[in-house]
């Protein structure tokens, strides 16, 4: 049985980066800034031989208001009641504050066991702080870095003497082997996404309020729904490119974008009084780019007046703005007063089974021999592209895979006939559907070419990397260098006439042998006419 281990204490004092050193990998968001952590995240890890689960806090303000501190602090606190074991850490080098001093009180009074952790204590610096925090009264400090991870041996010494008790209780049945369905919670910042996760699971497991951009992390939340396993992760609101220009808004939006990519589900959460703005059509896309299953969520119903045509036009808009993600369904609902809530989940159930669809290959066949029959591809250059053979590759989301000859020449347009066609053929809305045109290569024409029985021989190719390779170039480099070089032989050709020498007739006479013509008669001679 795991260990829960909640990591507490005042702001930036390292708790995010030791909850990352004890899970292994780089789940929390970690900012020099103080404040950064608002929400508890929970992970699993591991030190030593002891299996934990981990529970990352925001860091301990002494306020009581309605402010977002004191939220944040009713969170620290529910962590402390769940965990089996606090992990107190303080600032070796900033000492024992006062603000330590009241947690400790408040950590007391729990009846809780506790480990108190020294951390940046790398160096001479925090000699002193950890001498410090013998003031307390919560035992031997644990001297740690949690950046460098020095410390570790220690730590794991003091949570083992409290892991001992865990371990002598009986270990709790094993999960369902079945893995949850996981469901990404994306949108715009303030539109209901952790209000939505709250009435969901019906606690106030996520902090809320009017401020836009509380959540920073992504959140899972582990919930069973009629009987089926489910894990939420809440994410930070995602805004336009151009306006992210904080370096924590920069990893607040990684953290959502590598939520979409492993989600299963992405529920785009949206404010039902301005819905489909630039903003959710990009999510949309992105989401679809990502071959993840969407469904669309109308969060604030209530403030909408005439709902039915309200609905009607949304709809609509939906099919017209998003034709890639046409039939994906659409939930108006209200978080805050849960109604139309009862309709969200069978939304999302029906939306997985879709996503998770396998198609026979006999059926895909049949099903391309009558599309082809009814819109036959175009020809190109005067020649057709000719479909052949259809098959599934994968499912989620469903990958198909048509053969044809000329591939490369087939039109993206008759594509996207497919595309639709598939859709509406094998009842498939709202699902991103991947299909890659392939040409199929004749098995006689592979084999002549390996044997060489054909009408030519095929040619070894040339490495273009290697010792030979660059053995070949200096060859070649050097016989065009050699042959720059040599002087290029001139072409026979009729010689030249000297000087003064006779041209044309009085050449031609000149030869010897050659007698003009009429040369036998005297040109004094006349005919006398008879």
């Amino acid at each position: 049985m795991a260990l829960k281990l909640a990591i507490v204490g005042r702001p930036n004092v390292g708790k995010s980066t030791l909850f990352n050193r004890l899970a292994g990998r780089k789940l929390a968001i970690v900012d020099d800034r103080p404040g950064v952590t608002r929400d508890r995240r929970f992970g699993t890890g591991r030190i030593g031989d002891i299996d934990l689960e981990l529970i990352d806090t925001a860091g301990f303000e002494d306020v009581t208001d309605e402010s977002l501190e004191a939220r944040m602090r009713n969170q620290t606190e529910r962590a402390v009641d769940e965990c089996d074991v606090a992990l107190f850490v303080i600032d070796a080098r900033e000492g024992v504050t006062p603000a330590d001093r009241i947690f400790a009180e408040i950590l007391r009074k729990r009846d809780k066991p506790v480990v108190l952790a020294a951390n940046k204590a790398e160096g001479r610096q925090g000699d002193a702080g950890i001498l410090d925090a013998w003031s307390l009264g919560l035992g031997e400090p644990v001297p740690i870095s949690a950046e460098h991870g020095e410390g570790m041996a220690d730590l794991y010494a003091a949570v083992a003497a409290h892991a001992a008790d865990e371990e002598e209780l009986e270990e709790d049945e094993e999960d369902d082997p079945g893995k949850p369905i996981r469901i990404a919670i994306v949108g715009r910042p303030n539109a209901g996404k952790s209000t939505l996760v709250n009435r969901l699971i019906g606690e106030d497991r996520l902090l809320t309020g009017p401020e836009a951009g509380i959540t920073r992390d992504a959140i899972p939340v582990d919930w069973e729904w009629d009987g089926r396993r489910v894990r939420l992760v809440d994410t930070a609101g995602l805004r336009r490119k151009a306006k992210v220009q904080e370096k924590l808004e920069k990893l607040s939006t990684h953290d959502t974008i590598r939520a979409i990519t492993f989600a299963e589900v992405v529920l785009l959460v949206m404010d039902a009084t301005h819905p489909f703005e630039i903003q959710d059509l990009q999510i949309a896309d992105l989401v679809e780019r990502e071959g993840r299953a969407l469904v669309f969520v109308l969060a604030k119903w209530d403030l909408i007046e005439d709902q039915q045509a309200r609905l009607s036009e949304i709809v609509e808009e939906a099919h017209r703005l998003l034709p890639q993600v046409k039939g994906s369904p659409i939930v108006a609902l209200s978080a805050e007063t849960g109604r139309g809530l009862e309709r969200l989940m069978p939304a999302v159930l029906k939306a997985h089974g879709y996503w998770s669809t396998k198609v026979k290959t006999r059926d895909l066949n049949d099903w391309l021999r009558m599309a082809v029959e009814r819109h036959p591809p175009p020809a190109v250059n005067g020649r057709r592209v000719k479909p052949k053979y259809m098959a599934q590759t994968k499912a989620r989301p469903p990958t198909f895979v048509l053969f044809a000859s000329r591939a490369d020449q087939l039109p993206d347009h008759y594509r996207r006939y497919l595309v639709n066609s598939l859709r509406e053929s094998f009842d498939l809305p709202g699902v991103p559907i991947r299909l890659t045109v392939k040409s199929n290569k004749n098995p006689f024409a592979e084999g002549e070419e390996k044997s060489g029985s054909g009408p030519t021989r095929a040619q070894p190719s040339a490495a273009k990397t290697g010792l030979a390779a660059r053995t070949r170039r200096e060859a070649a480099a050097k016989a065009e260098a050699g042959a720059a070089e040599r002087p290029k032989p001139k072409k026979p050709g009729k010689p030249k006439p000297k000087a003064g020498a006779p041209r044309g007739r009085a050449a031609k006479l000149a030869r010897p042998g050659v007698k003009p013509k009429r040369a036998s008669r005297p040109s004094s001679t006349r005919r006398t006419p008879r």
